[in-house]
């Protein structure tokens, strides 16, 4: 499984790109407004971006999902409770969605915003623990 962070200290905004070595499919969750770096390390683990995943809608940042999906081909995704302008994949709590062995679980996890997700992710399909949860905007340092 491929897994980066990437930290904006800036913003104390965090975002993902999450992949599967074997399939060559990969996630990027809540990206920045420069989607640059994701699209060269995507390139440079060979992997291919197929959906961008949003935990909530972000006033407190430019997010990068469209311009990532237009440069990709990425679907966009969001809670399903979420009213979105453009074309997006609404989320169902309890979904999984599987990139080959490495798999995500939505959550839905309201609080910060009605629509807030969170991410559980599995390194293998199936494992009992998994990797980490990727919480969005619902759990605050502090």
């Amino acid at each position: 499984m491929k897994f980066t962070q990437y930290y904006l200290d800036c913003l104390s905004q965090a975002s993902y790109l999450i992949g599967d070595e074997t399939t060559g499919r990969a996630v990027v969750v809540d990206p920045r407004r420069d989607v640059g770096e994701y699209l060269a390390d995507a390139e440079a683990a060979g992997l291919t971006i197929e959906l961008v995943l949003e935990t909530h809608f972000h006033a407190d940042f430019l997010s990068g999902h469209l311009e990532l999906a237009e440069a990709t081909g990425a679907d966009i995704a969001f809670s399903a409770v979420a009213e979105t302008e453009f074309a997006s994949h609404k989320l169902a709590d309890g979904e999984r969605i599987s990139l080959g062995e490495v798999e995500l679980e939505i959550l839905h996890t309201p609080g910060h915003t009605p629509e807030s997700i969170s991410i559980v992710v599995r390194e293998h399909a199936g494992d009992e623990v998994p990797y980490g949860v990727l919480t969005g905007d619902t759990l605050f340092i502090g």
